[in-house]
């Protein structure tokens, strides 16, 4: 279970595992974990060979060739707990991942924010562009080859691994993103990511059934908003 239910004691303690699942979940979500936000990620940049170049430049290609992208996701933190969703991304600048009950999360990031919205304790968090990793996939013109928190990539049976660190783990790898790719087609698909914590403990996200380039409408990533007060009290 992705949300445990909340009690008097446990309500503060289950409030900072909603964050630390979005920083994990969410966050490790843009391949490089490039934009975080404990201070800038050092400059020194990767020396890559030829075909570690021809990859990066292959993976970079298909992102600035994205409008948008739709896939279902399931989610598996440290601890084994699990959650499923939607997930939409429309470049360049918003996305939105729609939890499916009973994890009460609501993620969307538009006019350069992040919004995570609780249901079950009626917040609406938010979160600087520039203190999480999601901006990667929204920006207009992405070169992994020339961003120094790429640390190397790697091909496997039908997929590259990308390899990368965030600012706050910034002298060596914690998060990998696989990027599905075929023999007969030149297209490439995003498949999973993994992002680990201080501690090593690693978050997974799998997307399945992934669709690009269908219309979606502007109302998927309108900010989030509390519930209004209910009038009266309880009977």
């Amino acid at each position: 279970m992705f949300w445990e239910p909340a009690s008097a004691k446990g309500l503060t303690g289950n409030m900072k595992q909603t964050r630390r699942d979005f920083v994990l979940a969410a966050g490790g979500f843009a391949a490089a974990s490039l934009l975080g936000g404990a201070g800038p990620i050092p400059q020194r940049r990767t020396d890559f060979n030829a075909e570690q170049t021809e990859d990066l430049n292959r993976i970079s290609a298909w992102l600035n060739s994205l409008t948008t992208l739709t896939a279902g996701f399931v989610q598996t933190s440290p601890q084994g707990r699990t959650a499923q969703g939607t997930f939409y991304l429309a470049r360049p600048g918003r996305l939105r991942f729609e939890y499916r009950p009973p994890s009460p999360l609501l993620i969307v990031a538009t006019g350069g924010n992040f919004y995570v919205r609780n249901s079950r304790l009626n917040t609406v968090d938010r979160y600087s562009a520039a203190d999480t990793p999601l901006g990667l996939l929204l920006a207009d013109n992405i070169d992994l080859k020339r961003n120094p928190a790429v640390l190397g990539i790697e091909r496997q049976a039908n997929a590259l691994v990308l390899h990368a660190r965030s600012a706050t783990n910034r002298m060596s790898e914690n998060i990998t993103v696989t990027f599905a790719t075929s023999t007969t087609a030149p297209q490439i698909q995003l498949r999973q990511w993994v992002v680990k914590d201080l501690q090593g403990d690693p978050t997974i996200v799998m997307l399945t059934q992934v669709q690009t380039g269908a219309a979606l409408p502007d109302s998927l990533f309108a900010m989030p908003m509390k519930l209004p007060p209910m009038r009266g009290g309880a009977n």
